[in-house]
């Protein structure tokens, strides 16, 4: 099984409906804090489900959403089929997007889950498609050096501060015995140094690149980059 088919499926990453919720509703609202201007074209590539979408389209005038899985862009087009600022894409729909017409393209808990080629490919084509001076955004990045007992750290201060501290402890036993905890042992997930993964977003032709503050999402454990196409 890939990463891919894994999130084409479903599974039991999220350990109640109120620990959904309000994770998608952080990733919405970190997402929001990144865009400028109500004019701006936004690219969520590697959206999720992405069931908040809809409080970052009120923040912009369109907002592109990709995920690679096939049935999670179904549910896309369910929930947001009527929404005339949300655009649900597949594959040849991102390639598709003209060049130099997007203001911001945002890739959150997505390059964990690539190979350092895969990353570079995207770079290179994300540079493409982003107006000069669009805005770049690195979010979730895990750091060399960290661990599972980090993420479960994170986990358990948000679920105790969302009130589904029960339920996540019961979800940590249901992940151990998880394909996601297999796939993490077998797979992997791509994690960088700060210094390594600056020096790689300026090769593929971006400036200005920096770590910033907040990481979008509950775990600030990781890591948030920003970057404007040169």
């Amino acid at each position: 099984m890939s990463w891919r088919e894994f999130w084409n499926r479903e599974n039991s990453i999220y350990v109640s409906p109120r620990h959904r919720e309000l994770h998608y509703d952080g990733i919405a609202k970190g997402i929001n804090a990144q865009i400028e201007d109500e004019s701006w074209v936004v690219l969520d590539h590697g959206s999720g489900e992405a069931p908040s979408a809809d409080l970052v389209a009120r923040r912009c005038a369109r907002l592109y959403l990709y995920d690679a899985a096939p049935n999670v862009q179904t549910k896309q087009r369910l929930q947001f089929g009527r929404n005339e600022k949300i655009v649900v894409l597949d594959a040849s729909g991102v390639e598709e997007i003209p060049a130099g017409s997007l203001d911001m393209v945002v890739a959150n808990s997505l390059i964990q889950y690539l190979s350092r080629a895969e990353l570079e490919h995207l770079l290179d084509n994300w540079h493409e498609k982003l107006k000069p001076g669009g805005k770049l955004v690195l979010a979730d990045v895990i750091p060399e050096g960290a661990t599972a007992a980090n993420d479960i750290r994170a986990l358990l201060g948000f679920a105790f501060r969302g009130g589904f501290f029960l339920e996540a402890c019961a979800g940590l036993v249901s992940t151990f015995f998880s394909d996601y905890r297999k796939l993490r042992t077998e797979l992997g997930l791509s994690r960088y140094r700060e210094a390594d993964l600056l020096a790689l977003i300026g090769a593929h032709g971006f400036v200005e690149a920096r770590r910033g503050e907040p990481n979008i999402g509950h775990n600030q454990g990781r890591m948030l980059f920003t970057a404007r196409r040169s």
